[in-house]
């Protein structure tokens, strides 16, 4: 008959009985049961000096009274008014700096018929400034008893009681409103800007039915068609040698082949 042998602790076959439900006990100074060193105390400590920087720097910017807007400065503003300016960015006092959409701010001043364009620019901690580009009238339109004067992008950048001395005046049958955006305004403008001073101080008024087919009409009853934009150099040349013959008019369109009348 066989008889069990006990086995003896110190035998390698001996077994420890544990609880079943009893894990692997965690080792002090550890984790879920792996041990964590200096370095990874330090990886956690930094993780939450990080996350509570971005917390401080949010409240900062969004719900602390800190930096926020308490002064909107405008620059640049020529026939527009500062207040209209500022009625027209409305930007609020007290709101966050980092909330400023400058470019919907720049967008809203340039609806305003004086301004041509505008930048806006956040100046920390609590100022914004609106600089902007005026609008600069070119010519004078009939209008209302009076006359619209209007940039070289037909915009109606203001209404006067009296032509401004030295303002051409645009010889057209359009509205003003209609004007905006015209290429034949923009061309007569340019041609104004391409004439040499003592010839555009004679002009008087200009007709352009097109953008090609610009016409001065200077004092004592004289008339040029300058045509368009191009060959202005030679154009001007031209024009300053033919007026000693003191015609009547003059057909500049192609300075190659000048024609006077009258």
């Amino acid at each position: 008959m066989n008889s069990e042998r006990p086995v003896s602790a110190a035998s390698p076959t001996a077994q420890v009985r544990r609880d079943p439900g009893e894990g692997p006990q965690p080792v002090p100074g550890s984790v879920r049961g792996r041990r964590i060193g200096g370095g990874g105390w330090k990886a956690i400590f930094f993780a939450l000096a990080v996350a509570a920087i971005l917390v401080a720097a949010a409240w900062a910017l969004l719900g602390s009274r800190l930096l926020v807007v308490r002064s909107v400065a405008v620059t640049g503003g020529g026939a527009a008014a500062k207040a209209e300016v500022l009625r027209a960015a409305a930007i609020r006092p007290g709101t966050p700096l980092v909330r400023i959409d400058t470019a919907a701010v720049a967008r809203r001043v340039e609806r305003l018929n004086q301004v041509q364009s505008a930048q806006v620019a956040v100046h920390w901690p609590d100022s914004v400034l609106i600089t902007v580009r005026p609008r600069t009238p070119a010519l004078a339109v009939a209008a209302d008893g009076g006359f619209d004067l209007v940039d070289r992008f037909g915009v109606v950048v203001t209404h006067v009681a009296a032509r401004p001395p030295g303002m051409a005046l645009l010889d057209t049958t359009a509205a003003p409103a209609s004007l905006r955006g015209s290429p034949a305004v923009r061309a007569a403008a340019t041609v104004l800007g391409q004439l040499p001073q003592r010839i555009r101080r004679m002009v008087r008024a200009v007709v352009a039915p097109s953008a090609d087919a610009v016409t001065l009409d200077l004092r004592g009853g004289v008339t040029v068609l300058w045509g368009g934009t191009d060959r202005a150099a030679a154009k001007a040349e031209e024009l300053q040698i033919l007026m000693p013959t003191r015609a009547k008019s003059y057909n500049l369109s192609d300075p190659g082949t000048a024609v006077t009348g009258g």
